[in-house]
């Protein structure tokens, strides 16, 4: 049996924690494929945490962090290939990159991640900085063999913003393991108030403020409202807080399965896992007009989709699926189909390693016919 070594080298920020725990999840069953992994921590600690430039840039100390494990990984085994997740990690890897067949994948692009850069409290640099930031992301993706992406928003990104052949990038989206989402019986129309659910960590980026004045003026229709984050709310008739609930989890799960509608009017996202999480439920779903979030809410076919920022839009929306039953049901069957043909982390996992094995062959090939 062939077995490829290979070296997963991880953001551990936001959704891409979650991201990394399914592929955690589901590389090791490919028998051949012997995983590697390399975990960077996005939190500054220790005696680092007071050095000015490396406790400030994301990108210098995910990068120098990510040479060292990727330094340690290559003492241990002989590896075959590099998978960097996302480019942050990579950009000062470009060396490594060239030396071993080397896969980058992001969500977003730099330059996209700037446009969006207010909803992260991240502010451009000077002229000077900017341009040098682009010249490390571009070399980065010229050393890389392949360029993965996780939408056709950041694969348009790397074609108009960085010069990088169409030919060199494949769009494999993240996902979530649907089996352990989906509802062991179908949705039925049902008595009882309508459920709506919110899903984010920041309540103010996510757009959920937005979503509680929405929920304020739909409270009469009966509706209710369940918010996870973890920012504090204050309790009021219909709102359900939860604090604690951890990603992946049962009860998360099973909070998804409860509630009829899913809505996320964030202001600033690239592609939100909890969309598929949320699909894979078979929820009808509300979201915004935001980066690649169309390419999986698809308008009137798998939800709804308002611009972002948009009060009256988003109530109108809510109030929508609240009175039309039948549309929840219907948008929900589709959003199971959508996410279970391309959101899938399994199949997607699998996708990934064949493009990975497919790139450590062509290497062992040339190497042949060099000898």
């Amino acid at each position: 049996m062939t077995v490829y070594n290979i070296g997963f080298v991880m953001e551990q920020a936001l959704g891409h924690v979650t991201h990394t725990k399914n592929l955690q999840t589901n590389v090791p069953r490919d028998p051949e494929v012997r995983a590697h992994w390399a975990l960077v921590p996005f939190e500054s600690e220790g005696k680092s945490a007071r050095l000015p430039i490396y406790k400030s840039n994301w990108t210098i100390r995910a990068g120098l962090r990510a040479r060292g494990a990727v330094a340690r990984l290559a003492r241990q085994t002989r590896l075959d290939a590099l998978f960097f997740h996302t480019q942050v990690p990579a950009i000062l890897a470009a060396d490594w990159l060239r030396r071993i067949p080397g896969i980058v994948s992001l969500d977003a692009t730099p330059i996209q991640y700037d446009r969006l850069g207010e909803f992260y409290q991240h502010r451009q640099g000077p002229t000077w900085l900017e341009g040098l930031k682009w010249r490390l992301n571009r070399d980065c993706y010229r050393a890389a063999r392949r360029l993965v992406t996780w939408s056709d928003w950041a694969k348009q990104s790397l074609i108009d913003d960085y010069g990088v052949p169409a030919s060199k990038i494949t769009v494999i989206p993240p996902g979530v393991n649907v089996s352990e989402w989906v509802r062991p019986t179908p949705r039925v129309r049902r008595d009882g108030p309508v459920k709506i659910l919110f899903v984010g960590a920041n309540l103010e980026r996510k757009g959920g403020l937005l979503l509680l004045e929405a929920f304020r003026a739909l409270r009469h229709l009966g509706v209710e409202l369940h918010l996870v984050t973890k920012d504090r709310v204050d309790t009021e008739p219909g709102l359900f807080v939860y604090n604690s609930m951890q990603p992946n989890s049962a009860p998360l799960k099973a909070l998804y399965q409860e509630c009829d509608i899913f809505a996320l009017p964030t202001f600033g996202d690239c592609l939100p896992m909890v969309l598929s999480e949320a699909g894979a439920a078979g929820m009808a779903v509300v979201s915004t007009t935001v980066a690649a979030i169309p390419e999986i809410v698809r308008e009137g076919q798998t939800g709804l989709a308002v611009p972002a920022g948009d009060a009256r839009a988003l109530e109108d929306a809510v109030r929508r699926l609240v009175l039309q039953p039948d549309l929840r049901l219907q948008l929900g069957e589709s959003a199971v189909a959508h996410v279970t043909r391309d959101y899938d982390a399994a199949k997607n996992a699998s996708r990934l390693l064949d493009l990975i094995k497919a790139e450590v062959e062509g290497a062992r090939s040339r190497v042949g016919v060099a000898a």
